[in-house]
Parts: C-alpha cells; sequence; structure tokens
C-alpha cells in the first residue's frame, strides 16, 4: 500500500546504520526516492486537513480515498538519505517524533470532525422518527374517515348527482369527500418523502461508518510506521553513543536521558531539578547534560579530539539546585542565582584543558567552531563576568543544524 506520510515508505526500504554513525564508514549515502501523495487541485499542499470526506455526503466530510497528509511541506522532500553523524541523526530522531505527534493530532482531528458528523446524522433521523410519529396520528383518521364514506350503499349520494337531483347537502357532502382524499394523499406524499430521507441519511451514516473505519486503519498503520522509525533512529543514536563511549547502563534507563525527542519533557522540569533519568552523560565521567545539548557536545568533542589529540577539559557541566547554590555561596558574583543558571538547565560547561584561557589556541578552536554544533560563548561572558571557561548550547541554533 502506498504511504500516506511522506517519509514513510523511504523509512521502511532505508535502514539506518550505527557504523555509518560512529565515523567508521565514510561511503556516499544512498538516495532514496520519496513517494509523495499529491493534493487534490485547489487544495495547499501545505495545509493538514481535519476532515474526511465521504463521496456524495452532505455532511462536508473530506474522501479518506484523497489521502492523508498530516505532515508539514517542509518535511515532503524528494528523496532522503541515511544520516551519517550525530547531528544528523539527533535531527532526523526530532524530526520522526514531529511527524508523530501531527499525525496523532490529526488523527484527533478527524475522530472529533466524525463524531460531530454521527451525531448530526443521529439528531436528524431522530427529527424525521418524530415528525414521521406525528404524521401517522394525522394520516390514521383520514384513512378510516375515506374507508367509511366508500363503504356507503351505492347509489346514495352519487345517484342524486348523477341524475341532476342532488342537493346543497349531497354537494357539499362529496365536496368534503374530495378534499379528505386531497389531504390524504398530501400526508402520504410527505411521508413517503420522510421515508426516503430517513433511508438517505441512514446511507449516508452507513458510508461514513466504513469511511471512517477505513481512514482509523489507513492512519493507524502509518502512526505505526512512524512510531518504528522514531524509535529505531533513537536506538542507532544510543548505539553510536555507547561506541563513543557514553555510559548506558544494563536496563537502557540511561537511554531515555539521551533520547532527543524527550528534550521538552526534561524541559518541563524547573531549574536544577531535572531528575537524573532525563539527563545523558558526556564523555567525562560524572557529567550530564539535556540530551540535545550531550549530544551536540560529544559532537564538538570528537572534533576537538582529532585537533588537539585529546578530549575536551570538563570542570562542570548540568548542576542541581544544591550545587548551584553551593557555588553561588563559594563564588559569589561569578555564579549566577539558585534557579536561573544555564546549567540548572543542562545547557552549559566549564571547560578547562587550556580552553579556560582567555585566546589561548583551544579556546580559539571552540569560539571559532562550537557554533557549527550549536555552541557559543556568551557575550556577558566575554567581560562581565569575564569567564572564558563557560560556553552554552543555544537550541535554537541547534536546531538549525
Amino acid at each position: 500500500m502506498t504511504s500516506l506520510v511522506p517519509g514513510v515508505a523511504t523509512a521502511q526500504r532505508s535502514p539506518v546504520k550505527a557504523e555509518a554513525v560512529a565515523g567508521r564508514a565514510h561511503a556516499q549515502p544512498r538516495a532514496v526516492a520519496d513517494r509523495v501523495v499529491n493534493p487534490p487541485a485547489g487544495l495547499d499542499s501545505s495545509a493538514v486537513p481535519t476532515s474526511l470526506a465521504v463521496p456524495n455526503s452532505p455532511i462536508g466530510l473530506g474522501s479518506p480515498a484523497g489521502g492523508w497528509r498530516g505532515v508539514p511541506a517542509g518535511s515532503r522532500a524528494a528523496a532522503r538519505r541515511d544520516p551519517v553523524n550525530l547531528t544528523e541523526l539527533r535531527r532526523d530522531a526530532e524530526k520522526a517524533a514531529k511527524d508523530l505527534e501531527v499525525a496523532t493530532k490529526a488523527l484527533e482531528q478527524r475522530r472529533t470532525k466524525i463524531r460531530e458528523a454521527q451525531k448530526a446524522l443521529t439528531a436528524k433521523l431522530r427529527e424525521l422518527q418524530t415528525a414521521e410519529r406525528a404524521f401517522a396520528q394525522v394520516r390514521q383518521p383520514l384513512s378510516d374517515l375515506i374507508g367509511l364514506l366508500y363503504q356507503q350503499p351505492a347509489g346514495g349520494d352519487v345517484t342524486g348527482l348523477l341524475s341532476g337531483d342532488s342537493s346543497g347537502d349531497t354537494l357539499r357532502a362529496m365536496t368534503g369527500v374530495t378534499q379528505l382524499i386531497a389531504e390524504r394523499n398530501q400526508v402520504l406524499e410527505e411521508s413517503s418523502r420522510l421515508q426516503a430521507e430517513r433511508e438517505r441519511l441512514a446511507a449516508e451514516a452507513q458510508e461514513l461508518r466504513a469511511g471512517t473505519l477505513l481512514a482509523e486503519a489507513q492512519m493507524g498503520a502509518e502512526i505505526k510506521t512512524l512510531q518504528a522509525r522514531s524509535d529505531k533512529l533513537v536506538k542507532t543514536l544510543t548505539k553510536a553513543l555507547v561506541k563513543l563511549g557514553i555510559k548506558i547502563d544494563k536496563v537502557g534507563r540511561a537511554a531515555l536521558g539521551c533520547d532527543p525527542t524527550k528534550v521538552n519533557s526534561a524541559g518541563e522540569f524547573p531549574n536544577g531539578l531535572i531528575p537524573k533519568a532525563y539527563l545523558c552523560p558526556l564523555q567525562q565521567p560524572g557529567h550530564q547534560l539535556r540530551a540535545d545539548a550531550a549530544i551536540a557536545f560529544i559532537s564538538m568533542n570528537e572534533s576537538y579530539r582529532k585537533r588537539f589529540g585529546k578530549p575536551m577539559c570538563v570542570t562542570d557541566a548540568y548542576r542541581n539546585l544544591a550545587e548551584q547554590q553551593s557555588v553561588y555561596y563559594r563564588r559569589p558574583g561569578l555564579a549566577a542565582v539558585p534557579g536561573r543558571s544555564n546549567h540548572g538547565l543542562g545547557l552549559a560547561v566549564d571547560l578547562c584543558g587550556g580552553v579556560q584561557n582567555f585566546r589561548s589556541a583551544e579556546f580559539n578552536w571552540v569560539e571559532a567552531n562550537g557554533k557549527k554544533f550549536g555552541w557559543i560563548h556568551p557575550q556577558w561572558a566575554y567581560s562581565s563576568p569575564f569567564e572564558p571557561w563557560h560556553w552554552e548550547y543555544d537550541p535554537k541554533l541547534g536546531s538549525l543544524l
């Protein structure tokens, strides 16, 4: 079945290789064409439809045959390639998680729209049933009266009418019969119309139900595929980090802290109170950062190692609230107020090994190359207070890499 979500078909055909991520393979990545469902004429491809159309439905729902486009247009690349480094793996994992989030929201929006349409249909059917009962009450007396009139002995009023001897009473009686017959026919016609309307709405309800089941099955399959891709990317990223020396415990609990798709969850905790499970360990023992900052730092560390033949030296990374209070009291004027430090967010490191010396070769290299990994030396650290050892990860800059 052609995938309704861009990138899913590619994900199924393009396995990610951890060896390439670890930097041990340098072959050209393989490009794989993405199959994208074309939007209907006149529909902006960047739009995210929230309705499901049933053919010939008056409810205004769109057709599932038109395909589902829950993923933003920017993600519909004409071709994809396997990620080859930590930055690309992190970016692809975040994108897969975002696609999954958008797809899930689109499914919920569709379900809401369908529930509203089904309620409208149910209300209409109940209204028709009430009208049918009211017409039945009117129709029955008319039918009984006309039946009695037709049971009158032959040759009565009709004979007088034909012979020309009919009285005014006879004429009025015949006029009344004609009026009753007309009213009876009108009631029967209205009843027939209501019955036809009821059958039409019942058919549309059935069609809506069938379309709903089909659409949910398709979207469920897409969401399952997106979830599998997201999980696979995170596992591949974790394996690559392990090869670079990141310590993951036997049950994989530290892997959660290195999962870039959990960054938003880590950001929900107060400054200095991020649980250990939401922090990713660095190659430097005893130090941790938030997942996105850690992955970027590890990538920068590998590049630094190639330049200087040694890993970066870290004196401080994430600080919990108690540690920040201790530093604040021990180094007044040189530490942020507890609860306001980027260290408490897992987005800052203090470096040593030469980087702490302003305008040293190590400092200049990190200053010149850090932005390639999302790491910067904040402007204030050049003068007030002067802290050449302090570096911070900029999530906005990192998201552009």
